[in-house]
């Protein structure tokens, strides 16, 4: 396509060009929220922390845990090819969670900045083969500079929420300027697929979400043991990857349900751990015993509620707990991810507003697999109910592990679509080397 820019993506470069020596206040305000590493906020300006490996490279790129998490089992089909990979993300949990699971040899960046010069540098160093970008990380910038070095580029479990989609018809020729800057785009549903296509995409494939053949999270054995002896036969809830307004209610369904279930321990765990300490206030201020697993801490036989104010710790979680509330769907957030509780047993209940997972939890709602509550009362309800019913609970997440694995196959879709391309920097390499 034309390189030429639409006037409102040229004002956008020539004002993050312009914003340049405003990076590093805004870097440090960042490192002082505890939202960058200190020994890599060069990283953020573009400047490697590595040398590039030689050969074709592939970068993948996603924002955050829930990107890096979709495209894990894709990466770990390229490794086992012996494909040289660059993974981007641009969070600290992003980073804790790309040190716990990529495979050996694949090289973690945080993505720079979204400032012409930081991109630049950055793909000048790593000069990339191929750009996966995961979902819908569209960073102006980051997609022009990398199309102008014609690196072929495909958005893979490609979203578009009603949102966004809404959003980006007030500027239908600057995003339809971006997305045909993408070879490929493979979407994770027929609906991604129409908006995006709508929004003047060029070649559009459904393939379906890589979210669901994601195996469920690992946990360290002897972290589960210890816990599960401490925790004995006592009933366990969870509330999982909350965001501020749901811990309240959890809090007070946990209030509400103790006099009738004796010994009963809930377990947060924060959507953004730093907000362990806040959870923490606020059962603190119900009159609650509680405590922080940040800390190294474990419950005793009085805790109430256990903050679970870590990351990477879901599986270990979803393990615990037969009853799981996911968050963010309480809240107008859009829901997070229902899979991993789903194939790990836990039946599991959410609120109306899931957006961002629509089609999974229609889904596992149609199928008796997830159930919907609406407020303090009905989570409460519900909490109850699934926790005095075992045969109940039984059936329901039964019915969500079977939902779960019979909307799979993503990754072999994706790889399929991809497939070409490796095989071209496959036949690359062996020119190379003739």
């Amino acid at each position: 396509m034309s390189d030429k820019l639409t006037v409102p993506l040229r004002a956008y470069r020539l004002l993050s060009a312009a914003a340049q020596p405003l990076a590093p206040l805004l870097l440090s305000r960042r490192l002082g929220r505890g939202k960058e590493l200190r020994l890599r906020l060069g990283e953020r300006r573009g400047q490697p922390s590595y040398e590039r490996p030689d050969g074709p490279l592939v970068w993948i790129h996603g924002a955050s845990v829930g990107e890096l998490i979709s495209v894990l089992p894709l990466i770990g089909r390229m490794a086992a090819r012996n494909i040289r990979l660059l993974v981007t993300t641009g969070t600290v949990t992003s980073s804790v969670m790309a040190e716990q699971r990529l495979p050996p040899g694949v090289i973690h960046q945080f993505v720079p900045l979204d400032v012409p010069r930081y991109i630049r540098r950055f793909l000048e160093h790593w000069q990339p083969d191929l750009a996966l970008f995961v979902e819908s990380d569209l960073w102006p910038n980051l997609l022009v500079e990398t199309a102008r070095r014609n690196v072929p580029m495909i958005l893979v479990n490609a979203r578009m929420s009603e949102d966004s989609f809404k959003r980006w018809r007030y500027a239908p020729r600057s995003i339809s300027n971006l997305l045909h800057r993408f070879d490929l785009c493979l979407a994770r549903t027929p609906a991604d697929a129409m908006r995006i296509d709508s929004l003047g995409a060029p070649r559009i494939v459904t393939t379906g979400n890589l979210k669901l053949d994601v195996p469920a999270p690992p946990a360290d054995a002897n972290k589960l043991a210890k816990l599960q002896d401490i925790i004995g036969d006592r009933p366990v809830l969870a509330a999982a990857s909350t965001h501020p307004g749901e811990e309240e209610l959890v809090i007070e369904a946990h209030d509400r349900l103790r006099g009738n279930y004796p010994g009963l321990l809930t377990i947060i765990a924060p959507r953004h751990a730093e907000r362990g300490p806040r959870v923490m206030e606020a059962a603190t201020a119900a009159g609650l015993s509680t405590t922080l697993r940040s800390g190294g801490n474990l419950p005793n036989r009085v805790t109430d509620i256990y903050v679970a104010d870590t990351m990477g710790e879901l599986g270990l979680l979803y393990r615990l707990a037969p009853v799981v509330f996911v968050g963010g769907s309480l809240v107008h957030h859009g829901g997070q991810n229902p899979i991993e509780a789903a194939k790990l047993g836990a039946a599991i209940l959410h609120g109306p507003h899931v957006e961002n997972f629509a089609e999974i939890y229609d889904a596992l709602d149609e199928a008796h697999g997830a159930e919907l509550v609406l407020d303090a009362d009905r989570l409460t309800g519900a909490f109850a109910a699934l926790l005095g019913q075992p045969a109940a609970r039984e059936r329901m997440t039964r019915a969500a592990r079977q939902t779960v694995d019979s909307l799979g196959g993503a990754l072999e879709r994706t790889m399929q679509a991809i497939e070409p391309y490796l095989m071209q920097l496959a036949l690359r390499q062996r020119v190379r080397h003739a």
